[in-house]
């Protein structure tokens, strides 16, 4: 069995299309036939409510994963979606937090978690909206990251952070790791603003821009708080169109 493709979902500001994209690139790999799993590293737990699940009937959640010595197949669910499973989390993930840093080997923790692939296609890490060490933990487990940038003045801001903890990682821990692109999110087509934005992002990342743009959408807004990812809500809409096409873009970019 080949290795998973492994990507982390990353961007240390909140409200950027993050979690939107995981769930959503996740769903849509698995629409392609791709046996897909979701780890929802984010103590916020959106993935894990984006896609249905009711927190407080988990029984075994990320937490599992990363203090206890848990295999993929033990705390993985089956979703609703064919091919898609998820790691859930719960509110007590902030907490594991602190208790990981005083594990031995805190930095891998995910990785050994994840390390036999689970006979999976592809991993999508929901990394949580901050440089933690559950957000180090993703990096060093992932091959690639995916960066949603959201269309607006201050896109660019901290970024510089998040690419410097991205070095450090690959002289340390993961040598592989690769930005795999960077997706712009929440794109308002018709305001300059945006325009300006999206091409001095292309500047900053030459070649890693995906040419899918995320536009801002009521109904891929909406689609979460009916524990649906946008492709089972509303199939037809500019949201998840662009996801869909954003997926077909990102499987081309690891040559699937």
């Amino acid at each position: 069995m080949s290795k998973p493709v492994i990507i982390a979902v990353t961007n240390q500001k909140g409200g950027v299309g993050k979690t939107t994209t995981a769930i959503n690139v996740a769903y849509y790999l698995a629409k392609c036939g791709k046996k897909t799993l979701l780890i929802d590293l984010d103590p916020q737990g959106n993935a894990t409510s984006g896609l249905g699940v009711d927190k407080t009937k988990i029984e075994k959640s990320v937490i599992d994963l990363l203090v206890s010595d848990a295999k993929l197949a033990d705390v993985a669910k089956k979703t609703k979606h064919k091919n898609l499973s998820l790691i859930p989390t719960t509110s007590h993930l902030a907490n594991t937090e602190v208790e990981l840093a005083n594990l031995n080997n805190k930095f891998v923790r995910l990785k050994k978690g994840i390390d036999d692939g689970g006979g999976y296609d592809y991993i999508i890490i929901d990394s949580p909206p901050s440089l933690s060490l559950l957000t180090v933990n993703a990096l060093i487990a992932a091959s690639y990251v995916v960066l949603p940038v959201q269309a607006e003045f201050y896109a660019m801001e901290g970024l510089g952070q998040l690419l410097e903890t991205m070095k450090l990682v690959r002289k340390g821990m993961n040598p592989t790791l690769e930005l795999l692109g960077v997706l712009v999110t929440m794109l308002d087509s018709r305001t300059s603003l945006s325009k300006q934005v999206h091409d001095e992002i292309k500047k900053h990342f030459p070649g890693k821009v995906f040419e899918t743009t995320i536009p801002r959408n009521i109904r891929l807004a909406e689609a979460p708080s009916h524990g649906l990812p946008i492709g089972a809500y509303e199939r037809w809409s500019k949201g998840a169109r662009a996801y869909k096409a954003a997926t077909k873009e990102l499987m081309t970019r690891v040559g699937d």
